[in-house]
C-alpha cells in the first residue's frame, strides 16, 4: 500500500510518501512545499494546493493521512493552519483518495511510543523505522512521514476496525465519550 502523509502549514506544508507491505515500510519521497510569506495568503493556499495536486498525481498513493487540527494559543495561527489543512484535504479529495486524520498525540504514540515526544525524537524514529542513514529534514517532512507511518501501523493493527476520525459515527455532542474513540 502506498500512503501519502501531509503535515499542513501555511508557510511550509510537509509531505511524505511511503510504501508498506504491512510489516515493513519504505520511503518513496519526502519534502516540504514552501510558499513565500510575501505573497497574499490566498495565493499561498493556491500554491500549496497546486503542489500537492502535482505530488499526488506523480506518486499515486492509495490513501492520504493528515494531521488533525490541534488547539493553539493564537487564534489567527489556528485559522491559517485550518485553511492550509482544508486545501490539503481538497487536493486529496479531488484526486479521489480517502483521507484519514490523526491527532498529534496519536501520531507520536504510534511512531515513538510516547504521545508527548519531542520533534527530534519523532525525526529519529522515522529514520529508524524507514532505515534511513540520516533523519529526514525539515521537521515538516519527518512529521509527514510520521503521519504516514501512523496510518500504516493503525490500518494494519487491531485499530483498523475502528472508524477513522472523520468517519466517526457520533452524530451529537451528547453521544461523545472521551477516550472511547467516538
Amino acid at each position: 500500500m502506498r500512503i501519502f502523509g501531509i503535515d499542513p502549514g501555511s508557510r511550509r506544508t510537509g509531505y511524505g510518501c511511503i510504501d508498506t507491505d504491512g510489516s515493513r515500510c519504505r520511503l518513496v519521497v519526502c519534502g516540504a512545499v514552501t510558499v513565500s510569506t510575501r505573497i497574499p495568503f490566498s495565493e499561498r493556499l493556491a500554491g500549496i494546493y497546486d503542489e500537492l495536486v502535482s505530488l499526488l498525481a506523480t506518486h499515486r498513493p492509495e490513501c492520504v493521512a493528515i494531521e488533525d487540527v490541534f488547539f493553539a494559543r493564537n487564534a489567527k495561527s489556528s485559522l491559517r493552519l485550518g485553511h492550509a489543512r482544508g486545501v490539503a484535504m481538497l487536493a486529496a479529495s479531488k484526486a479521489g483518495l480517502t483521507v484519514s486524520e490523526y491527532a498529534p498525540t496519536e501520531i507520536k504514540l504510534a511512531v515513538v511510543g510516547y504521545g508527548r515526544a519531542e520533534k527530534q525524537q519523532v525525526q529519529q524514529m522515522v529514520a529508524l523505522l524507514l532505515r534511513l542513514d540520516t533523519p529526514p529534514t525539515p521537521h515538516d517532512a519527518s512529521d509527514a512521514l510520521a503521519i504516514a507511518l501512523c496510518h500504516a501501523h493503525t490500518a494494519a493493527g487491531p485499530a483498523a476496525t475502528r472508524p477513522a476520525v472523520h468517519q466517526t459515527a457520533v452524530r451529537s455532542w451528547r453521544q461523545y465519550r472521551p477516550g472511547s474513540g467516538s
